[in-house]
């Protein structure tokens, strides 16, 4: 298998951490690829005609696109140490966490980061100030219901560790972009993100 994947995106850090936590970190070729100016090319627009990234090109040569549907793809053909539930009931409460941090904070924060910082106005075209502005608001929401979901658990989706942190440590990191960082004003965030960051996946997450 072979990754086609960005530094510093979210969507790409939460593949690379899946793949970590999995021990195939060593086993998948990466490709990475400049946003800028190789996504939009033909050569990838004919791996995703969405140009973007991540893509998992497979053994049989199809590509398999959206980091959640990537990381399922995973979870089924390496399923210890599991990571997206063992029961029906596990599986379908995991997933409505990491769907929840997936829209809720994932993507405030990448539209935030995306329209607001001047860095990116090469990827997004016309950045829209408003709209930055919005999506902080948002993001910021977000965190109080984080802090006080995180009140209650060790984890996003429970006492373990699990995809919908994966999803959540992408998130709020991709926020340093815009000097944002929830971990310095909630507690609980801050204790969650420590444990996360402790992991040795978190490495790879910024890889």
């Amino acid at each position: 298998m072979k990754l086609y994947t960005a530094k510093l995106a979210p969507n790409p850090r939460r593949v690379h951490m899946f793949l970590a936590e999995k021990g195939l970190w060593e086993t998948v070729e990466r490709v990475q690829l400049d946003l800028a100016t190789e996504t939009k090319v033909p050569d990838h627009l004919g791996r995703n005609p969405m140009g973007l990234v991540p893509v998992l090109e497979l053994d049989d040569g199809r590509f398999l696109t959206e980091s959640r549907a990537i990381c399922s793809y995973l979870e089924h053909l390496n399923p210890e140490p599991n990571l997206m539930g063992e029961t029906p009931e596990e599986r379908a409460f995991i997933e409505m966490f990491d769907r929840r941090v997936e829209w809720g904070v994932l993507l405030p924060l990448a539209n935030w980061v995306r329209h607001g910082h001047p860095g990116l106005a090469v990827l997004e075209k016309p950045q829209i100030q408003d709209y930055a502005e919005a999506s902080s608001e948002k993001a910021k929401a977000a965190m109080v219901w984080l802090d006080a979901d995180l009140a209650e658990r060790d984890y996003v989706a429970g006492n373990r560790f699990t995809i919908a942190d994966i999803t959540a440590f992408a998130a709020i990191e991709f926020a340093r972009l815009v000097k944002f960082k929830p971990w310095e004003i909630y507690p609980n965030i801050a204790r969650w993100r420590d444990a996360v960051k402790a992991r040795l996946s978190a490495d790879a997450a910024l890889a």
